[in-house]
């Protein structure tokens, strides 16, 4: 049984005669007829009593019209359905994002893909990027805003760079500044108190190699915040912290800057290599490269 003759069949038997049902929908009355004959053989019994000038239902048209027609309102709701995904007029995104990025470059983000596409649900899964990697790789996340390299370990995804941003050194304003010169050193902070975020953090990690690389352990007063926390601590003047440019800059603290291109991370979208991700996504991504001006970055396997 075909959606086509269901079509057709209950064209017939809205209108009573084939002439008509063949010239409203289009086709060849020849065709039309062959169509309702092999439906009704398929089904075992007529459908129609016909008589010249007279086309009725049999007692298996009437218990099937209903049927039929209920059946092909189910097939032009499918249709609408996908449709409206298809259009992006309905849908979900699935996105991962570290806290750092959450509070800096997603909410911009997301302001101007909901203001294009209104009827798609976004949803945030806000981590650290090995955590997002293992999310992603799951299928239980459609794009990820990840901190790059991820190591040899990392499952096998497509990345885009979006941006290297900088790194710099944010403390209270009520507090003397960190360093007298304008920018500051990572060997500077070996006698300075630090707030450190939990472990899972990608900064965490960063400040901390660096501070190793440049011979010393670092000291934290305060360790294991979440970024509102970890800013809210220096806020209260109980360390220094090392933050993205774009935190720090909406901030309200004290902002310095590291000498030199050493302290950068590299922010990436990545994506399971193995599955495209869905238009909506796909949609989302090219709103995060126009957002940054990135249309020419490139997609790296990882």
């Amino acid at each position: 049984m075909q959606l086509q003759q269901l079509r057709y069949f209950a064209t017939v038997a809205g209108l009573r005669h084939f002439t008509r049902a063949a010239e409203v929908l289009h086709v060849a009355q020849p065709s039309l007829s062959q169509q309702i004959r092999s439906l009704e053989r398929e089904l075992g019994a007529e459908l129609f009593h016909r008589a010249r000038g007279n086309i009725t239902l049999t007692d298996a048209g009437e218990a099937l019209l209903p049927l039929a027609r209920r059946i092909l309102a189910d097939a032009d709701t499918a249709h609408r359905e996908v449709q409206e995904v298809a259009q992006l007029r309905r849908g979900r995104v699935r996105l991962g994002a570290p806290p750092s990025l959450c509070a800096s470059l997603v909410p911009d983000v997301l302001r101007t893909y909901h203001a294009r596409y209104p009827g798609i649900d976004l949803l945030v899964d806000e981590g650290g990027s090995r955590d997002l990697v293992r999310t992603l790789a799951a299928g239980e996340l459609d794009l990820a805003l990840i901190i790059t390299p991820l190591g040899a370990a990392a499952p096998a995804l497509a990345t885009t760079e979006l941006l290297h941003e900088e790194l710099v050194v944010v403390t209270s304003p009520s507090d003397p500044p960190p360093v007298l010169r304008r920018r500051i050193r990572v060997e500077d902070l070996r006698d300075l108190p630090m707030v450190m975020f939990r472990r899972g953090y990608d900064l965490r990690e960063i400040t901390i190699s660096a501070c190793r690389e440049a011979g010393f352990e670092p000291s934290f007063t305060v360790e294991g915040g979440e970024m509102d926390a970890v800013l809210g601590f220096v806020r209260a003047g109980l360390g220094l912290a090392v933050v993205p440019g774009m935190v720090a800059s909406r901030s309200g603290l004290r902002v310095t800057p590291f000498e030199g291109d050493r302290m950068r991370r590299t922010v990436a979208v990545a994506h399971r290599k193995d599955a495209p991700p869905p238009r909506a996504a796909r949609e989302l991504r090219r709103v995060l490269l126009e957002h940054l001006g990135a249309g020419a970055a490139s997609e790296n396997p990882l």
